[in-house]
Formats: structure tokens, sequence, C-alpha cells
């Protein structure tokens, strides 16, 4: 149970006080009205003593009474009907002591924290309080006790009464009859001679005091000194009561005892029906003015409705009388503290002469009046010590009964004095005889089977063992618990019942016997009373939670059960506080569904006590919450919510309240800056950019964030500046959101929310708008004004009152209407347009929420009713940034960093430009040249300049330049039947030499991927529009390649936020076999022409291996090789060697073809100051046609394929000469050699393809590369496959490096050899014998250093190969000791000797060669050439 201001003690004490009845004449009412009080009224809050008491026991020892207190009451009277319960009146008045005692707001309540629960509930429950005290005042007095019996009666007479003897004979005559006409069965009268005091009441401020002081002398002679009293009152005037401030303890008890004086008056006429639920649903406290006239004329059974013709007098008096006491004004006015001390004085002189000594006085008579009937010792006091000293303990059960409950005894009964002595004990303290005579009585009436006594007596013998000082026995709890049982199953009286319970829960909670005490008090619970079941199971609740160990669950489960119990009973605010305190056991722990219903009532609850906020908050948790229940209770949930929200919403239109439904993901939130592209306008593609229909990839976002950083470093001349931001027009949760966005004025940002329909039931949204805040820039020339002093800007205010929208500041879309199916997940996009340049904030979303009629047409009031259920409000839209990392300090804790994508600055204006293209493809040939158009459009109005695109495939695209690009029609449509390349007609010509054009690199800007856009002068004014031609190539490899441009601009208007702009743009390129082309070169073995004006080179054999690896899929009949051209500084094809001679070369579907070319050294640059290098286009034109290479689009497409390689030998060889120093010297030989091998010739072939499309035929075209870096080594024009790597086994032992072989078989190709000799030789052996046949040895140094060359000619092979016949020998020198400048050439002349006729191998001379400078090398054997055979016959 709840924590009581009173102790046990004090509680069973007060519980059972003497009873002392007031009757008062006419004249003492008018006295006493004076303080607005009747005279029973002004001696209730004096009436505790507060001094000790005495009284003697029948064995004359003396007792002390402490504490005591009596109860003072007006006589009512009611007719002779005896009932076992309440009457309706009681309920009433009990319902209202509940409903006026409410907890304080402030109050601080009881924390209590147990394992994962932290409860915060009133510890004190002063409505139970009350309600106890109440009902315990309010019981009916019963026949089978005498403690609620009056023992006394004060007779009251003033003294300004013309004869106050006469008015004294008058009342005593009236109390005589009340008590023994038998009319009434109310009030009860404990003994037949009631203790009659009487009182002479003299009014200070009116009466005669001498005169007052003779008649209570006389009254003193006639009634005794103890049987009367002079109470003067009233002694404080108006002069006084301005200056004194008098305290007024009355107000504590009037208006719960005014409530109780008219409920017990209209018990006469109100129906005995069932009124305890029938409260009114306001709860106002207290009752209306009509109410209590009504109350007030049911005046039948006052005590002072006479006989005589007085009677209607004294009706209005006490009529008057009970509506001033009821009232609320001022109590005690012409009372002063004397007058209080007066009072206090006369209950202390009452109770300590009159009724102590009556009560002893009757104690002691009854005592003998049992003493000699049962004809036993003097004193039954004795006795009963003699009886029960042993202290037995009773019998724990009582038998079934023989007869019913209703045996009555009569007055003078023994057992019914044995009852009356006990409970005089008892109301004097005297416990111990108490329990002795109730055990006794106990006994009888158990033995006469008349229950309800017995229940009586066992009651009050519990309670008398509980208050006995010292506890010489424990409390018998089963006497409580077998006394309950009875006055409820046996004898139906739920009031006895109710009564003996709050007695044993209360002192088994005082022993610490919570669970006992609880269950106990939830037995009591029943249908019959609502209200004492909500009370007794807030009790059982409280019992739960103070328990040693807290049982937290059962104490919410039972404060839900008290909740409802209260709401049955009308309390409302007692239900709601019942439901709140247990919400804080069921919240967030699982209990959906208890959850739910909580919420639910509270909301209810609340709305009812005109509470709507916390209504709407509880409709809120059971819309916010994943709801288990079904859709039709969820229907029902948001109609309640939708219905409370719109009351609460009457009258308030100034701010938006925030709405629970739809759910929004916040963090999911995508914002988009700018226009929405249209991706296709008739013929033209516009470029795709960025949209927010596109996925976001962190790889696709750091790809053109690179493409970008390109771009801004060739705008600022190689560096990024400092300051640089990607850009970014789509901001979500993946992006970086730490800084402020950059929007610009008169350009859309849209905003992506995330909305999910949690219920089962569908969502209707409408007049959806975003809700933003805006803050303009000061103006420039107002600098006095910080930023920080100027007023935001929002839009709530107007949409919350239905106002036309701030569009002079930011233009805001609304969607109409937005349907969520059942648990659905929907994007809306919402636009704003800004118009002035600032801070623009997106706080959150703006809507009507309805019930959707899910696409059924439902009836009109139906229809009426959802659009009357239709609230307006907003929802914001908080988005948390990414958890910090950087620092330690945020490693060891939780902080997030902030997130502004919804925060962007409106800048100004700025240029937009939409770029177009015109017959580009989606499909090419491997190496296919196609020509496009593009056009640029400036659709804003800002000029802008600094036109500039980077790509991914550098190598796929190219403008041209203007100095090599050929003069081409500039429409699409004058340029179908043209080719991409510039072209000269050429007739056919046997053996002709490749034609040759020396350009510079820089002309094709082949060193950089970021290309200049060739704008006419520039910069593209303000709604200005240019097309350029495009060239594009299909890449090498087959497949889908996706490829991104990035184009950038600027604006000529410098000084904004945003330096520059880029428009994205994204292609995907389906690539098709086209040719395979397969090169080698080798040294050719032909001597040099000493007729050749380059005197000294040496030609090159380049084998082509062309194959058609077309499918038929892509319907091209056949290519043709159209030209083969070369591009190198050193080399060059001088002309075709084929031995076939055929120009035209033609290939079907898997055809091979195969081309023979001598490629020679290029002439030496002349020696200018002009550094720049130059390379030289030889062209070897198959067809009629030549094309020329060294022009757009083929000369640009070599350039693009050729950086990347270009590049990375560069950074190789730079790496090389970086290392060379540090290393041996190894690395110069093998850099000697490499150059000797090195050849860098790149061979372009152009060729045509047939292809039918749609019964037309199609000429395409196009050009595949390979790069010879070196003899003997094949390239092919296909992209090499990336082969997956191996795995290797881990090592974990270091193992010795492996030892370099030296470069021999490098160092052996130094020198090329050449035999050169007459094929066949006859000689006339018979004349001569010996045959000498001149040979000349040429010798070519590859390399360029110098090379010392040793030539032996005696040298023998051993090999079968080196003698193909007899042996032959070389005459003359036979060793030569030569030195070989870089690319010299030198021949020798030898004489071979033959002795007979046969075929010989001449290729046995051994040639040895190092380098010069290599002092420590030894000389390598070089490679010969193949076997030199020559026949010699017999002349």
């Amino acid at each position: 149970m709840a924590q009581c201001v009173q102790s046990v003690q004090e509680f069973v004490q007060d519980s059972f006080v003497p009873m002392v009845a007031v009757l008062c004449s006419e004249e003492a009412e008018r006295v006493t009205r004076k303080n607005n009080l009747s005279f029973a009224e002004l001696l209730r809050p004096f009436c505790r003593l507060t001094s000790e008491g005495h009284i003697r026991d029948p064995n004359n020892q003396v007792l002390v009474v402490k504490n005591l207190r009596i109860c003072v009451n007006n006589i009512v009277t009611t007719p002779n009907t005896a009932t076992a319960a309440l009457s309706p009146a009681q309920k009433r008045f009990l319902n209202e002591v509940v409903l006026s005692c409410q907890p304080q707001e402030s109050a601080v309540g009881s924390v209590i924290a147990t394992g994962e629960y932290n409860l915060n509930f009133s510890a004190t429950t002063p409505w139970f309080e009350a309600y106890r005290e109440n009902f315990l005042q309010s019981m009916p007095a019963s026949d089978h006790e005498f403690l609620n019996h009056y023992l006394a009666c004060l007779l009251v007479v003033s003294s300004t009464e013309a004869v106050p003897v006469e008015q004294f004979i008058k009342l005593s005559q009236e109390q005589h009859r009340i008590q023994h006409s038998g009319e009434y069965t109310s009030p009860k009268w404990f003994i037949p001679n009631t203790l009659k005091y009487y009182v002479l009441l003299h009014d200070m401020g009116e009466g005669d005091e001498q005169r007052a002081d003779t008649v209570y002398e006389d009254m003193k002679q006639r009634y005794g000194s103890q049987g009367c009293y002079l109470l003067k009152i009233n002694s404080r005037t108006l002069s006084t009561e301005k200056d004194e401030q008098i305290p007024d303890p009355w107000s504590q008890y009037l208006h719960r005892n005014s409530l109780h004086s008219q409920d017990t008056l209209d018990d006469v006429t109100v129906n005995s029906g069932p009124v305890e639920n029938s409260i009114n649903s306001d709860e106002v406290v207290g009752q209306n003015s009509t109410e209590k006239d009504t109350v007030s004329n049911n005046l039948d059974g006052h005590p002072l409705q006479l006989d005589s013709g007085s009677s209607s007098a004294s009706k209005k008096a006490t009529r008057e009388s009970d509506n001033t006491s009821g009232g609320t004004g001022s109590h005690g006015t012409c009372l002063s503290l004397n007058d209080h001390d007066h009072i206090r004085q006369f209950i202390q002189e009452f109770t300590s002469r009159g009724l102590l000594s009556h009560i002893e006085k009757n104690i002691r008579q009854l005592n003998d009046q049992l003493v000699s009937r049962k004809g036993l010792s003097r004193s039954l006091f004795t006795a009963t010590k003699k009886w029960f000293g042993g202290g037995k303990v009773p019998e724990k059960s009582i038998s079934e009964p023989k007869s019913t409950f209703g045996l009555l005894y009569p007055p003078e009964a023994p057992e019914l004095q044995i009852r009356k002595m006990a409970d005089l004990c008892f109301l004097v303290q005297h416990y111990e005889l108490a329990y002795n005579c109730y055990h006794t009585a106990k006994k009888d009436f158990l033995s006469d089977q008349a229950m309800l006594y017995a229940a009586g007596a066992l009651e009050m013998a519990a309670v008398a063992a509980f208050l006995q000082a010292g506890a010489p026995r424990p409390y018998p709890a089963h006497y409580m618990d077998t006394a309950i049982q009875t006055y409820r199953d046996v004898c139906k009286n739920m009031v006895l019942a109710e009564r003996c319970a709050l007695l044993s829960a209360e002192i088994l909670k005082s022993q610490g016997k919570y669970s006992e005490a609880a269950a106990l008090l939830i037995k009591m619970t029943s249908e019959d009373s609502d209200l004492r079941s909500a009370l007794l199971l807030e009790q059982a609740a409280h019992c739960f939670i103070n328990m040693k160990n807290p049982m937290i669950r059962k104490f919410a489960f039972h404060m839900i059960l008290s909740g409802h119990r209260f709401s049955k009973a009308g309390q409302k605010r007692h239900a709601l506080r019942c439901y709140c305190q247990a919400m804080q056991v069921y919240k967030d722990r699982g209990w959906s569904l208890a959850e739910d219903h909580i919420n639910f009532t509270i909301g209810r609850q609340s709305f009812t006590l005109r509470q709507p906020e916390n209504a709407v908050t509880a409709f809120r948790q059971i819309l916010t919450n994943d709801s288990r229940q079904t859709a039709t209770q969820q229907a029902a949930f948001l109609r309640e919510y939708l219905f409370v929200h719109k009351s609460v919403m009457g009258g308030d239109g100034v701010s938006l309240p925030q709405l629970p439904l739809p759910c929004i993901h916040s963090s999911v939130t995508r914002i988009y800056f700018g226009h929405e592209r249209c991706l296709a306008e008739g013929e033209k593609q516009a470029a795709t950019h960025v949209s927010l229909d596109q996925e976001y990839d962190q790889d696709l976002a750091a790809m053109w964030c690179n493409l970008e950083e390109q771009l801004v470093a060739s705008a600022n001349r190689g560096s990024i500046p400092v300051n640089f931001q990607p850009t970014q027009y789509c901001l979500n949760s993946q992006t970086d959101n730490q800084r402020h966005p950059l929007a610009v004025v008169e350009e859309p940002i849209i905003v992506e929310v995330t909305f999910r329909n949690p219920l089962k039931v569908p969502l209707a949204l409408s007049n959806l708008s975003l809700l933003w805040k805006f803050t303009a820039d000061s103006s420039p020339n107002d600098r006095t004004t910080p930023q920080s002093t100027v007023e935001p800007i929002t839009n709530e205010e107007t949409l919350a009152t239905g106002e036309n929208q701030k569009d002079d500041i930011v233009t805001t879309e609304t969607i109409l209407n937005f349907h969520l199916s059942p648990e659905e997940t929907k994007t809306a996009r919402l636009r704003l347009l800004p118009h002035r340049t600032g801070q623009l904030n997106i706080v959150g979303v703006v809507y009507s929420l309805s019930e959707s009629s899910a696409g059924e047409t439902p009836p009109s009031t139906d229809a009426q009713q959802t659009i009357d259920l239709m609230v307006c409000g907003k929802q914001d839209l908080n988005i948390q940034g990414l958890r910090l990392n950087q620092t330690k300090e945020d490693k060891m804790s939780v902080k997030h960093g902030p997130d502004r994508r919804l925060d962007p600055i409106i800048t100004p204006s700025m240029p937009l430009m939409e770029v177009f293209f015109l017959q580009f493809p989606t499909a090419l040939l491997c190496g296919e040249i196609r020509k496009a158009y593009v056009e640029f459009c400036n659709v804003s109005s800002v000029a802008l300049c600094g036109l500039r695109v980077v790509s991914t495939h550098p190598d796929f695209f190219t403008f041209g330049s203007q100095a090599t690009t050929p003069v081409t029609p500039l429409t699409p449509t004058s340029a179908e039947n043209c080719s991409a390349y510039k072209t000269l007609a050429t007739p056919p010509q046997l053996d002709s030499v490749a034609s040759e054009v020396l350009v510079s690199a820089e002309v094709f800007s082949q060193f950089s991927s970021v290309m200049d856009i060739p704008i006419e002068g520039g910069t593209l004014l303000p709604g200005e529009s240019t097309q350029l031609p495009l060239w594009l190539r299909g890449p090498d490899q087959e497949g889908v390649h996706e490829i991104n441009f990035l184009f950038y601009y600027e604006s000529t208007e410098k000084r904004n936020k945003i330096s520059h702009r880029v428009l994205r743009h994204t292609v995907f390129i389906c690539a098709s076999r086209s040719l395979s082309v397969q090169a080698s070169a080798s040294r050719s073995s032909v001597p040099p022409h000493h007729s050749t004006k380059e005197k000294g080179s040496s030609g090159t054999l380049v084998f082509i291996d062309v194959e058609n690896i077309n499918t038929s899929e892509s319907g091209v009949r056949e290519f043709h090789i159209i030209q083969v051209s070369s591009s190198s500084q050193h080399w060059r094809l001088q002309d075709c060697i084929n031995p076939a001679r055929e120009k035209d070369c033609k290939l079907g579907s898997r055809e091979r073809a195969k081309l023979c070319f001598r490629a020679t050294r290029c002439k030496p640059p002349r020696a200018t100051s002009d550094t720049v290098k130059k390379y030289t286009f030889a062209d070897l034109n198959l067809g009629n046609e030549r094309i020329i290479s060294s022009s757009t689009p083929c000369g640009d497409f070599f350039f693009r394929c050729r950086r990347t390689p270009a590049l990375s030998r560069t950074s190789s060889s730079t790496k090389s000469q970086g290392t060379a120093s540090s290393e041996n010297k190894a690395d110069d030989i093998t850099n000697i050699v490499k150059k000797c091998n090195e050849l860098d010739l790149n061979i372009i072939v152009i060729w045509k393809a047939y292809v039918v499309e749609d019964n037309k035929q199609l000429i395409l075209e196009g050009q595949l590369h390979v790069a010879l870096q070196s003899l003997g080594k094949e390239a092919t024009s296909l992209a090499p496959k990336e082969e997956a790597q191996e795995m290797v086994l881990l090592k974990f032992k270091s193992e010795l490096p492996v030892p370099v072989p030296p470069p021999s078989a490098e160092l052996s190709q130094l020198i090329k050899t050449n035999l050169h000799y007459p094929e066949i030789y006859t000689h006339p052996f018979g004349h001569n014998s010996l045959c000498l046949v001149p040979v000349t040895l040429s010798l070519s140094n590859c390399s360029m250093a110098l090379v010392d060359v040793l030539i032996d000619l005696q040298h023998k092979s051993n090999s079968p190969e080196s003698e193909v016949h007899h042996s032959f020998t070389w005459v003359g020198q036979t060793q030569y000791k030569l030195q070989l400048k870089p690319q010299e050439v030198l021949a020798l002349t030898l004489r071979a000797c033959f002795l007979q006729a046969g075929v010989y191998n001449l290729n046995t001379p051994r040639i040895l060669a190092k380098p010069t400078e290599q002092m420590s090398l030894s000389e390598t054997s070089q490679q010969t050439a193949s076997p030199a055979l020559i026949i010699i016959n017999k002349a």
C-alpha cells in the first residue's frame, strides 16, 4: 500500500472514536451562523484532546487515555428502514471525495530504480486516505456492534433565549423521543441512558454577560457542575477584524462534510439504484447550484423537525445553516484566539469530566451486571484473565453456519452486553480487556451461529490484539480473513467486509507483509463497486512496488486494472494517472499491443479531460511505433488521432503541429541542384548529365572528381587551387555534406523525400510542399547591418494560415495529392525556385494528412467525414551527419559532424550550357571512324567561356586541329556520303614510293587528355548556340564500353562563389570485331646499294598479317585494305615489295592477307633552333585514292592512341636514367643493345568495309594501329587481354639473388654481316687445280657506339651444317681487327680457294665484336646470316 500520513495505530484509533450528537435551539444556530458555521462544525477542529485523560477499569486500576478524539455530529434521522449497504447518496459522496482529491501537478514523486526500470510515481495516495476516512465515518450504524453509536448528546441553547431552561427541556425531550420512540433507525444510541450535556452559548457581542452567568449558575444547580458548561464566543469586533489575521482551521473539514450532509439528506428522496458510474465526464468538482437547491429542500429527516409549530422555522434555519456552512466564504470571522481557546477548553472539560466519567460508570455497571448474571467472580476482568491468561491461539476457521446470519439478539442479551462492554473498553484504549471481551463474545456468537455478530467480534478482537501495548500476542490475521469471508459470503455485507479489509491491509503493511496485503485487497474487488475496486487495486499495486524485491510488472499490471475501474467509476483523472504510471513499465519493452492499449486509453482520457496536447502525444505513439494491430484497429486509431488533432488545431493557425505519419527517412533524402535534363529532342541526343534517377556510385564519383581536377588544373596553368571543391549536383547520404552546397538563383532545387507508411491502411497526403527558411544577403551598400541581424523569412506562417505563398522570394511547388498504399515506401520530389541570393534552409515538409479511401468511392457521409478528418501539419527533416572519427576524442565518444545538404547558399546567376549530339552512333566496328556533330547552347542569361572537355577514353573522339582539319560540310545532312578522311585521287602505279609528310606532334596536342573546344571567339553569348564536327573511333577491344565526357565552362563575369560549372555525359558504345593486324620487322639481308643517295642506310623488312575476324552478324560483306601508312621520328615505309604485286587487298569472312614493305630510316632533321620533335608520315595507298594520314582525323587518333605507351616509355626511360649512376655498367650495355634493335615504327592500316543495312550498301571506314618497337618482336592491333595473376607460394626464407648472366645474346647483334658472291661458279679443274672465287664480306654497325670487330677466317665450326661437301680454305689475310663507327657499313674483299667441284657453305668466318668503351668486356661472337651456298662446277 502507499505511504500514509498517519501511522497504523493512529489510523485504527481514529477509525473508532466516541460519537457525540448535537441538538441546538434556533437561537443557538443563529449565534453560530455568524461565523458561517453550525455548532457541530464549530467544534470539529478542536475535537482531539491535547492532554491525557484518565479512567479507572473495573479493578480500580487507572488507565491513561492518550490522543483521544471524539466525533461531534448533528442528529440526522432516517425512517425505520434497515440496510446493509451504502446509500446512493453516500456512494455519490465518496465519489465526490475521491474526485476532489487529485495529485498536485508540481508534487515531486518518488523515484525507484530496480534493474532496468526507473519509475517515477506518487508514493502517497491522499485520495485513498480521504476515501477511507470518509468511508469509515459514513458507515451506517449496525445492531451487531456499538462502536458508531452515540454515547452522549450536547444540548445547546443560547443565552439570549427568554427562558433558556425551557429550551433545554424541549431539546431533552426531543432527544428522548428520537432515541426511544422507535420511529427512526438512525441515529443509534449506545446505551438507553444517554449522557446529556447542557451547553449555554453566550454571544459576547450581543447578550448580557451577567445574565448568562446567572443562568449558568442556575444550570449548575439543576444539572450539576459536571453536566453543563457556559461557552462564550463571538468576542471579536469588526474593528479588530481588520487589524489581526485569525487562522481558519475549519476549511479542511467543511467541504467534504457539506457534501456529506447534503447527500445524507438526499437519501430521503433519491432512489437507491446504482449511481456510482454515472459521473459526468467533465468531472466538475462539487455540484452546481441547481443541485444544491434541490438537495437543500429535502430536509424531512433533520433532527430539528419537531412536532410543535416551530418546525418550519427550524427547517428554514437549518437550511440556511447548511447552505452557509457549505459555502466558500471565510469562517470564524467573529471568533478571536481566546474564543478558540474557550472552545478547546470546552471540549477538554466535556470529555474529561463528562464523557470519560460516563463511559467509566457504564463499564462498571456492565461488568457488575455480567458478573451477577453469570454467577462468576466480582470482576469480569479477573475472570477473563483467568480464562484466557494462558494465551491460547483461538481457532483459525469457523464451521458452516447451521442457520442464516439474520439471527437477532434482544438488547438486554448478555452476549450483547459483553460486546457493548468490549466496545466501551476499546473506545477508551483499554485494549486488553476489550480483546478478552471480544474473544468471549466471539465464542458465544459462534455457538449460537450468529455469524454477523461473530464476524464483528473476530474483527475487533484482531484489531484489539494488534493495538495492545507490548504486543503480548501476535496479530491474528486469520481472524480478519474469517471475518472478511463471513461478511462477504455469508452476510452479504460488502461495507463491513471492506472496512475489515482496509484495517487488515494497513496492519499487514505495517508488518512488512505486502504480499498478503495485496492478496487481501485483490480479493475485495468485485463488480458491485468500481470505485472501491479501483482504489484497492491501486493499493495492491503499491504493495507490489514496496516489497523487498519490487515486482515491477505486477505493479504495472494492477495499475492498468485500477485505471480501468477508475474509468468505469467516472474518475477520469485518476484513470489517466494510473495508465501513465503503468506506461513507464511497458514503454519500449517490446510489448507493442499493451503499449497501444495504454496509449489509446491515455489519449481517450486526456481528450475527455480537455487535455488535447497529451491526447495528441499519446495517439502519436500508437501511430509512430511499428504496430502489430490489425488493419481495422489501425484505421480506428488513425481516425481517433485525426479527430483529436483537428479539435486541438481548432483556433491555432500560426504554427503547424508535428505529424507522426507517414514516417520520413531523413537520412536518405536527396537534393538536386539545377534543371532536370531532357534526354532526347527529336534527332538530338542531350547530354545525360546528373539526375535523381541515377544511383550513386562511389567509384563513379571518384572518377568524375578526377576528371574535374584535370579540367581545373588545365584551366589554372597546371595547378589545382587550394579551395577547390568538386562540383556536386546531387547530394545524398554518401556524399560529403560538411560544407554548404552552392545553388544558383533562378535555378530549381529538387528535394527527394522518402516516405514510408508503417500502417496496414492507406494514407492520403494532400498539398505536399517544402517548408523553408530564407535569410537574404545584406545589401552591399548597407555595411552597417551585420548578416546575423537579418531576420529570416519562412513560409510556415503562410502555409498554416492558408495565405498566398511568398513567391517573390522562393517559389514552392505543391503536390496536390500523394497516396501511400499500406506499408508502402514511396518518394516525392518537391521543387523550390529561389529568386534572391542568400542562405536557404530547407526545414521540413508540410502536408495535410487524412485516411485514404483505398480507391473505393465512399458514401457521401463517409466522404464528408474523411474531408473533415484532415489535419494540416509538418515534419522536420533532421539529418544526422557522419560520425566523426579523426581525433582520439572522436573515437572515444560518439560525435557526429554537420550535414548541410539541405542548407544551400543561393549565389548570383551563372551560365548554363546544354550539349546535344547529332548522328552519334551506339555501335561501331573496332577502329571504325565515324563523324558526328555536337551542339553547344547557352540557355542562361550570362555569357560563358573557357569551354573544355575531358574523357575517360581520350582516344575515342577528337574535335580536330584547325591546321589539319579537312574542309568538310558543317551540317550533318550535307555529309551523308562524304568520307571522314582527307583524300586525294591517285592513279594506281606499280613500284610506287610512299608519299611523305613531316608533321609536328604539338599540332595534335597529344600530351594532354584535356581538349579545348574550338568555338568561334572562345565565348558563347546568352541564348547563342554553335555546332562543331566530332570524329569518333571505335575502341580496339570488342564489347560494350562506357565512355564518360566532362564538359567545363566558366562565366565571363568573375567574382562569383562558383568558379566554374561542369556538364557530364555518358555513352555506351558496342564495339564489334573488324580486322586483326599483326606486324613484325627484321633486318634485310640485301646488300646496300652503293648508288643510293642515302649512303650507309640499310633497309628493314616489315611484314603485315591482316585477318578478317568480323562475325557475319554485323552485316559486313568484305573489308578492303586501301592504305598502309607509317609514322615515326626515325623510320618510314618506303615501298611495297609484295611478290604478288597485287595492289587491291580484299578480305572476306575469316580470310587473311600478308603484306610486305620495306622500311628505311628518315632523313636526319636539319640543325635549327627549333627543337620540336617532328614525325614523318608515309602513305602507301593500295587503291585509287590516297588518304592524308597526317591530317584530321587519322593523325589525331594516331597520336591519341599512342599517347599512353609513349608516356609509359618516357617514364620508364627516365627511371632507368635516374638509376644508371648507382648501378653496374651492365645497364649501359643493355641500352646500347636496345638502341641497336630499336625500331619505333608505327603502322596505320586504313580500311573500308561494305555493309548491307536495310537493303542499302553502306561504306564504313576505319584505321588500326600497330606499334613496332623493336626488331624481331611481333606486335598486334588487338588490345592484350588481362590475364589472371598466378598464385605465388609464400617464401619464408630469403633466397640468394640470381646472378645476372652477361648479356652475350644481346651483344651478338651488334654487327650485321652479309656475304656477296656468285651463286654458280664454273672452273676448269683440268687446266688449273686451284679455283679462287672473290667474296665480299659486308659489315654493318647496328648500334650507336664505336665497336671493335675481330674477323677470324681460320675458325672451323664443328657443326655438321657448316660443311656441305668438301672443305675449302680462305687465302690471303685470315684475321682482321677493325673499328666501326656508329651506323657504319664496311666491305672486305676475301678469296675462297676450292680444290674440286661441289656445293660449299661460305658462311664460316667468325665475327667477334664488343663496344669500344667496355674495356673489361671480352668480344662476343656475332650472329651470322643463313648458310651461304655456292655451287662449283667443273668445266
